[in-house]
């Protein structure tokens, strides 16, 4: 019997909590928000991570990523085993559901509010795991992006959270997921906030930064330190190697550039069914790792022995062709799997070949294949991406070496701006959504209005009428002080300003008046003077607006589609997931959504 006022109580304190989040200055609350998302995301992604790596460790000798160790028939019987168990678990699922990328991440967050149904990122979970296990050539760290995306969802909507605060706690979950995938916390933030959220902000920073944290620390607590570690010289020895560094980011924009545009090519095979899709990307996979078996699985211990100076040229090129030709393919066909990691394993390759070959025609130099093959995954991550502070921290925080940082920087510049410039082509992800058809608008006026909700802005002083309301009722209502009068017709809500029925009603009262003091000077007519009974409220002389509804839960953004949609200049906010025509919370307008998004400074200059 004691447990209902409890509940009322908490209920009572959540309602406060959502309501706090409206408001564009909620750091205490999101920071919060980033502590329980970065734990529940590190712990998915180690039992991700556990569910992949477990079954690898058993079948490779204890070393989770060595499919070289397999025999040719044996690395055909587990890929062509994964893409069968791949084409069941995809063709019993809904259609709607099988989109698996970092892309779908983009698109349902910058325009459908963050929402990421359940059924995309559980079937993600369980088929990239299958992917990995059977050797295929993808990556981990995308599955992973989706899962803390979905999750980061899940907890908003179970918690029935504005909309405006989905941007900062999707990010919280991308940020903790990749920290748990490469053990790299500070890239996990600036990857969330460069290619995720595409802004930087001190409210988004500081949550985000607290999810990461927490994602590393259980992955840390689980796995210790991750298998990719970018160790050995990794320092230039002259500045003459300046130049043959901008020759190794040219070529790296080559490579990211056949990366995007073989998988956008790719792209229009999606039409077909899954199984023979599949069939084709198992059969590509099985063929190049007859002769390949490096490109199998993630290859992280390829980039090791890349390093180490283990590879020759030759390897090194045919492994850098083949992981380039296939991934892409195989992801487009249908495998669900990231492309950061092979984009790595690429860049290292195409890195340690370009090293051997300087060192080779200038032997003076004296170069570090260490550092190239760094720059090189700095640089193909970087261009591919479109992601240059995010690949150079990642590399950073892997390697170790500050040193280094100069030389990268260089790589980036000369890769990222020939990738855009030369091939014209945008990150992966934003050129996979273009050729489907989806767009996304990251102008700062649209960036703003999401960062706030409806209840931050939405006014209160307002009174509920009927259309049609007595002198005396009128009077009632305006003794509330309110700014708006609200009242339905024909089923539609409709607000006037209550400065105008003032007027009315002063207008009524003097119309009494007069008709009273007529009844009173002159009886015999005292029948035929009546008093005004009723005010209409639609027949007003004023302004009056036409209310559409819209939930308390959505964004500024939202709200200003909402007006333009329905061609109106305000909005009703009712309560959240219940029927619109409930009661009206408070009243938002388009004059207010612009007053908010114009700075005072700005009203200032322009007077």
């Amino acid at each position: 019997m004691k447990i209902k006022p409890y509940r009322a109580k908490f209920n009572e304190h959540l309602t406060r909590f959502r309501h706090s989040l409206a408001y564009i200055d909620a750091l205490p609350q999101l920071t919060l928000l980033g502590f329980f998302i970065g734990t529940i995301t590190g712990c998915f992604i180690v039992l991700f991570r556990f569910v992949v790596d477990s079954p690898l460790a058993f079948f490779l000798d204890g070393k989770s990523d060595s499919f070289e160790l397999l025999s040719v028939n044996d690395r055909t019987l587990l890929i062509f085993g994964g893409v069968f168990a791949l084409a069941i678990l995809i063709h019993f699922s809904d259609k709607k559901f099988r989109d698996l990328s970092v892309s779908h991440v983009l698109d349902r967050l910058h325009n459908y509010q963050g929402k990421l149904p359940a059924a995309n990122w559980m079937l993600q979970f369980s088929g990239a795991a299958v992917a990995l296990i059977s050797g295929q050539s993808v990556g981990r760290e995308g599955p992973a992006v989706h899962l803390g995306a979905g999750i980061a969802s899940m907890f908003g909507r179970w918690l029935k959270l504005p909309n405006n605060s989905m941007h900062t706690l999707i990010a919280c979950g991308v940020a903790a997921a990749i920290a748990a995938s490469f053990d790299t916390p500070m890239a996990g933030v600036i990857f969330a906030m460069e290619v995720i959220m595409m802004e930087y902000t001190i409210i988004g920073f500081v949550p985000v930064i607290m999810a990461s944290v927490m994602g590393t620390m259980i992955s840390q607590a689980a796995f210790g330190q991750s298998g990719l570690i970018l160790t050995g010289s990794s320092d230039i020895n002259s500045l003459l190697e300046l130049p043959y560094m901008v020759a190794v980011g040219l070529v790296i924009a080559i490579c990211a550039a056949t990366y995007i545009k073989l998988n956008i090519i790719v792209l229009r095979f999606q039409t077909y069914p899954i199984l023979p899709r599949l069939l084709a990307a198992g059969a590509l996979t099985a063929l190049v790792a007859s002769q390949v078996p490096e490109i199998m699985g993630l290859g992280y211990d390829t980039v090791n022995q890349a390093m180490t100076g283990e590879l020759l040229l030759g390897a090194l090129v045919i492994i850098a062709i083949a992981k380039l030709c296939v991934t892409p393919v195989v992801i487009a066909l249908g495998i669900p799997g990231g492309v950061i990691g092979p984009l790595l394993v690429i860049g290292a390759c195409v890195g340690g070949a370009m090293e051997i070959l300087i060192s080779t025609l200038f032997p003076q130099l004296d170069t570090s294949i260490g550092i190239y093959v760094i720059l090189g995954m700095t640089g193909m991550m970087a261009a591919a991406l479109n992601a240059p502070l995010a690949a150079l921290v990642a590399v950073l925080e892997l390697s170790y070496n500050p040193n280094m940082i100069f030389p990268a920087m260089l790589v980036i510049v000369v890769a990222c701006v020939s990738t855009r410039q030369f091939f014209k082509l945008n990150s992966i992800f934003i050129e996979q959504l273009k050729y489907t058809g989806r767009t996304l608008d990251f102008g700062p006026a649209n960036q703003a209005l999401r960062r706030a909700g409806v209840r931050s802005i939405m006014n209160t002083r307002f009174a509920n009428g009927t259309i049609k309301v007595s002198l005396s009722e009128a009077q009632r209502l305006l003794e509330k002080g309110p700014v708006w009068v609200v009242y339905e017709e024909d089923g539609s809500k409709h607000a006037i300003l209550a400065a105008d029925l003032a007027k009315a009603v002063e207008a009524e009262k003097k119309i009494a008046f007069e008709q009273e003091l007529a009844a009173s000077e002159n009886k015999d007519t005292s029948d035929e003077v009546t008093t005004a009974q009723e005010i209409d409220l639609s027949e007003i002389a004023g302004r009056r607006i036409n209310l559409a509804p819209i939930h308390e839960s959505a964004s500024l953004l939202e709200a200003l589609k909402a007006i333009k949609a329905k061609n109106t200049e305000g909005l009703f906010i009712s309560k959240p997931f219940s029927p619109l025509s409930g009661d009206v919370l408070g009243i938002v307008t388009l004059t207010a959504i612009e007053n908010y998004y114009q700075p005072k400074e700005f009203k200032n200059a322009v007077g």
